[in-house]
């Protein structure tokens, strides 16, 4: 089932809706714990469920299988993760084939961030420069088959300080095709606000989902934010 099925279901009921993230663990040990901690968290029922991609494509083969599994086994809906890092166009449209043969029908299409210790973000010599080219090439190659999220960036991109065009570049990609707008995480709800505003008046009208991130561990909560 595509989320839009599910959100216009919670709209309709006037209900608020959530999702849950999460990231693929390294390990089977860790992963086995998270699978039993999504059975328990299956109970408070999301609107669907968010598999990332890893930085650098890191746990992208990990991604693929616990976002069948989850759908499978689970019963929740889920949006994975899909990044342009370190990706040939040939290997995005096996993962894509993959998703579909499987009934994955929710795609989050990212550039993705650079691998870690890297320093800045490389194009693959044979893969895409941008968040929107992957956007496109889906659109083109798959049509209307899945459900389609960016993201969004209330405190401006970290390579983009000039929220004005980096809204006018959500713009370009929505009209290229995306159906949804997940922002990265932020703590300032009114520059949320703006950015929503903003956001309206250059004519991006589609559901636009605030992204929190709990804070658990400072070190961590740090290092994730460096990519943010």
């Amino acid at each position: 089932m595509k989320i839009s099925d599910k959100l216009e279901d919670f709209k309709a009921q006037g209900k608020t809706y959530y999702s849950f993230e999460f990231f693929p663990p390294k390990t089977d040990f860790g992963l086995d714990n998270l699978y039993t901690r999504i059975d328990r968290m299956a109970s408070l029922q999301p609107a669907y469920i968010d598999i990332t991609w890893g930085a650098g494509g890191s746990t992208a083969e990990r991604t693929l299988e616990m976002s069948k599994t989850i759908q499978k086994y689970f019963g929740l809906e889920v949006m994975m993760h899909l990044t342009c890092t370190n990706m040939s166009v040939s290997s995005i449209n096996k993962v894509l084939m993959d998703a579909q043969e499987n009934g994955l029908s929710n795609i989050l299409a990212l550039r993705g961030d650079p691998p870690e210790g890297t320093g800045e973000w490389e194009k693959h010599e044979q893969g895409f420069k941008y968040g929107i080219d992957l956007v496109r090439f889906i659109r083109k190659e798959f049509g209307d088959d899945f459900f389609l999220g960016v993201g969004g960036y209330p405190d401006s991109h970290q390579e983009q300080s000039d929220i004005d065009k980096d809204i006018s570049y959500l713009k370009e990609k929505v009209d290229a095709g995306s159906d949804i707008v997940v922002t990265q995480l932020f703590y300032d709800v009114d520059k949320f606000l703006v950015f929503r505003d903003k956001c309206a008046t250059i004519g991006i009208h589609v559901p636009i989902i605030p992204g929190i991130m709990p804070i658990h561990n400072y070190a961590r909560f740090i290092k994730f934010t460096q990519f943010c």
